[in-house]
């Protein structure tokens, strides 16, 4: 008889954390849908496919000490480590009158059918219209010897190819490949996903979810297991009395 409030006490201890771990499942998946929701509405409202992307080179930096955003984060420059807003735009609206042309992306040509497309960040510092395709000539604000906002040579623009057709010309680069113009960047967020991404970052990442889960679970069920064993050590007593 003395066993039965034990019993329902543990029982009701094993439903509250049920109920927690329940909790806890929604509270993760609403999180992921809202993600996920906020990702394709940020798409439709930017009209790309790409509307947030990462600075991973220090191409279009201009300063002339490091480009990692640290030093001087609200410089007129692109740096490694910047997360940027992306808008689609049409090849007519990107402004490409140098030195206060658009910043743009592009998917990079391929010079053969095997080669990865990888999307690129650059400036358009000017256009033309051929056969009815725009296509522009382009330079990384960092690279060669004259970094904006200074006067360009013609040497020190980028040269593009691609083995398709009307994807390139002399050296510039259709609309076809264009992804959007840049129209706002943050500082420093980059930083965060490129040390997770790394060996040491996902190391961090997986001990710090074994800490948290041995602290919301592990220490939790050892106090209750403690306390089963009390009660049941009082009850043995009481009965022996």
């Amino acid at each position: 008889m003395q066993s039965k409030p034990h019993k329902l006490g543990f029982a009701k201890l094993k439903g509250i954390r049920k109920k927690r771990l329940l909790k806890i499942v929604i509270l993760l998946t609403v999180l992921a849908v809202g993600l996920f929701g906020f990702w394709f509405i940020l798409r439709f409202a930017l009209n790309t496919e790409y509307p947030l992307l990462l600075v991973s080179s220090s191409d279009m930096c201009t300063v002339q000490v490091s480009c990692d955003g640290f030093t001087h984060p609200f410089e007129h420059t692109l740096h490694r480590g910047d997360l940027i807003v992306v808008q689609g735009v049409d090849a007519e609206n990107v402004n490409s009158e140098y030195p206060n042309s658009d910043v743009v992306v592009f998917h990079t040509p391929q010079q053969n059918p095997s080669q990865e497309s990888v999307l690129v960040i650059t400036r358009s510092v000017a256009k033309t219209e051929v056969d009815g395709i725009i296509y522009f000539q382009t330079k990384s604000d960092g690279k060669g010897t004259h970094k904006w906002p200074e006067p360009l040579g013609e040497r020190e623009y980028d040269n593009w190819y691609d083995y398709r057709e009307n994807y390139t010309l002399n050296g510039m680069i259709s609309e076809k490949l264009l992804v959007g113009k840049v129209i706002f960047r943050i500082p420093w967020i980059g930083h965060l996903v490129f040390f997770v991404s790394s060996y040491s970052g996902m190391l961090t990442v997986i001990f710090l979810i074994i800490v948290l889960i041995i602290f919301k679970f592990g220490i939790p069920k050892l106090k209750n297991k403690k306390t089963e064993n009390t009660r049941k050590s009082d009850s043995e007593k009481a009965s022996e009395t």
